[in-house]
């Protein structure tokens, strides 16, 4: 046999695998890996609701172990896992030594692990040893035997897999056998709903099993360099000081000067009463992208937590009275602004809303009492309702329930609220009378604020939201959906909803042509939430192509216009290591550079003119900007249909559509 893995935690010291102590939201859209050593090991389990480390490093008599620390009461329905390995493991032989320090529920070992929802497992469970496979929310026993265990002792757990054939052992003895091939490849891991021990963790495979996968391994290689080949390279385009008004997703572009030239607005805030629930803007400031500032609004600060949040912040950046120049329109000290783009200065302001409504309708209200007479802003959106010729309207939006409407010169037109708001709606003409509707929540409302309908969904929030014409089979557009709990769901214009994908918490949505060779176009979906960042790509019509996991949060799956020849890649984020571009079957066909460049946060956006795409990565001190390294190799160079700038937002479901193809 030769040894691929013989992991017995020697190079860990004691205490926590490393992991989020705040265990926040900011994963959902920021690259920001745990610090610490891992030793090539994974946690892909992320819950809001916990305290401490999931997993922890413990030593008796000179032995270390890797411990689950977290009882089944604190995680249900969540499997806590570490995972290990490489994704192309095929066949081969996975042994531990467990120890369950409870036995009220299973311990084992997780093997072809794929994802954190799609796996093997052996181990014990309710006076049996069990054979059980994981898809989705479905587990399958494929075998069980009783077995008598306690909490005082440890057992070694192996599992055979070779093909089909799935072999289960304990203390030596053969004990179960089954045959599916599902699942043909895969990762290792631990696997426990409550606390357990784990070492001398091995994978071995027989001299032929590792001389196919060493084929196999070289080939897909080979494959891979030559497909990478194919693709322009990132080229280091600029760099950005961004001195003491660095943020982090909380930027804006726009035309500011009323040139061609895209200038950058960036926010930094102070978080007010609970958490996220009331930040403040702190800081505007609004620079050229050689660095040069144009003007500040407030104090700036290098203090992180003055950049890091997880929410939307009340900005955009749009031409709001038609005028050549965008403003930029902003709520602060709770007053709603219209700013001149070139200055800074006010325009227009009127005080946000009073908060009249009682407090018992208001939803995820920290302590259940709203904590100001006004409404602190949470995210506003640019629309169409009144018909003009551009879009002149502006939505504002609590967190998470009520929505106000302003004309151009900020003059209530109309208010909305009914259940959840979620984070950021969607606005379009999906009837064609040339006034938008608003998608909001599971709701269409009118360009009047009347409700039209809404989804039969009874919980959780919508994250992310997209309309458009994906299915050539489909005459009208389709309304897709990321949310939370409930999945990813298809819905038709008429409020049946058509498609529902329980992937998980169901994070954020992308559609883009990401296989030329498929009709139509793609959705990509990843989820956050239990197990975070599994990336779900799908056909037109919303039949699953490819799943997977990159081992680290963050994943942003914007589509990227790279190459200008039609075909979308996927940018995971900024990460030299775990990020960069995507094709439709999953494979990264285009890395980043290791050259220290920031990776916190990652944008896609045409700065130089070229239609296609630059890639912005930034953090708080720095901002890098790549282009290609080779001119386009396409004339026209394709131009896709994108969410507009002046909607931008942490919480959009992101579109490249055929241009007039999306609604």
């Amino acid at each position: 046999m030769i040894t691929l893995m013989n992991e017995q935690f020697r190079a860990f010291s004691i205490g926590p695998f490393p992991y989020d102590p705040k265990h926040s939201a900011l994963g959902e859209y920021h690259y920001c890996p745990s610090p610490g050593f891992k030793g090539g090991w994974h946690d892909p389990v992320v819950w809001y609701g916990w305290l401490g480390p999931t997993w922890i490093v413990t030593e008796d008599n000179g032995t270390k172990y890797m411990e689950q620390t977290r009882p089944q009461a604190a995680i249900n329905p969540l499997w806590p896992l570490l995972a290990a390995g490489s994704e192309d493991w095929r066949d081969y032989t996975l042994e531990a030594t467990v120890r369950p320090l409870s036995t009220h529920s299973h311990t084992g070992i997780v093997f072809r692990y794929q994802h954190g929802r799609r796996h093997y497992f052996l181990g014990l469970e309710g006076g049996r040893l069990l054979l059980l496979k994981r898809n989705q929310d479905e587990v399958s026993e494929l075998a069980a035997v009783k077995f008598d265990y306690d909490s005082d002792h440890f057992y070694r757990l192996k599992v055979v897999c070779s093909g089909g054939e799935l072999r289960g052992f304990a203390d030596g003895r053969e004990l179960l056998q089954a045959s599916d091939g599902e699942y043909e490849y895969g990762k290792i891991g631990l696997s426990s709903r409550m606390p357990a021990q784990y070492t001398d963790v091995c994978v071995s495979m027989t001299q032929a099993q590792h001389e196919v996968w060493l084929q196999e391994t070289r080939q897909a290689s080979v494959e891979l360099a030559g497909l990478s080949a194919g693709y322009p390279q990132p080229r280091l385009w600029k760099t950005i000081d961004l001195k003491n008004f660095g943020t982090a997703r909380e930027i804006r572009f726009g035309h500011l000067t009323g040139t061609k030239e895209l200038c950058i607005v960036l926010a930094q805030h102070q978080k007010r009463g609970h958490k996220d629930a009331y930040a403040h803007i702190s800081c505007l400031t609004a620079i050229k992208l050689d660095g040069e500032v144009l003007w500040q609004l407030g104090e700036p600060s290098t203090n992180p937590d003055h950049a890091l949040l997880s929410a939307d912040l009340p900005l955009q950046v749009c031409d709001i009275d038609g005028d050549g120049i965008d403003e930029v329109i902003v709520s602060r000290n709770f007053q709603l602004m219209i700013l001149d783009g070139r200055t800074g200065a006010v325009k227009r302001a009127v005080p946000t809303p009073l908060s009249e409504q009682p407090d018992s309708s208001l939803h995820s209200l920290p302590f259940h009492k709203y904590a100001f007479d006004r409404v602190n802003v949470d995210a506003i959106r640019i629309a169409n309702f009144s018909g003009k010729d551009r879009p002149a309207d502006i939505l504002i939006k609590d967190r998470y329930s009520r929505v106000w409407v302003y004309d151009h010169e900020l003059n209530l037109q109309w208010t909305f609220q009914q259940g959840i708001t979620g984070h950021f709606p969607y606005t379009a003409d999906i009837d064609g009378d040339g006034r938008d509707e608003m998608f909001i929540g599971y709701h269409l409302v009118d360009h009047d604020g009347t409700l039209l309908w809404t989804l039969p969904v009874e919980t959780d929030h919508t994250d992310e939201i997209l309309i458009g014409r994906w299915n050539p089979d489909e005459p009208d557009p389709l309304i897709a959906i990321a949310s939370g709990e409930e999945g990813f769901m298809i819905a038709d214009l008429q409020g049946r909803v058509l498609q529902k994908h329980t992937v998980g918490h169901a994070q954020r949505v992308s559609v883009g042509n990401y296989r030329p060779d498929l009709p139509g176009l793609e959705l990509c979906v990843t989820t956050f939430w239990g197990c975070q960042g599994i990336v779900y790509l799908y056909d037109c019509r919303g039949k699953l192509l490819h799943q997977f996991e990159p081992p680290c949060n963050g994943i942003v799956i914007t589509p990227v216009n790279w190459t200008g020849d039609g075909q979308d890649l996927v940018l995971l984020n900024g990460s030299a290591v775990h990020g960069g571009l995507i094709d439709g079957e999953g494979r990264t066909v285009v890395r980043f550079p290791e050259d220290g460049h920031p990776e916190l946060c990652a944008e896609v956006l045409d700065l130089t003119g070229d239609s296609r795409d630059e890639l912005v990565l930034w953090d708080q001190q720095r901002m890098y900007i790549y282009t290609q390294d080779s001119s386009p190799q396409h004339e026209p160079v394709y131009a896709p249909e994108k969410y507009p700038l002046y909607n931008a937002s942490n919480y959009r479901g992101e579109f490249h559509y055929p241009p007039g193809r999306h609604s």
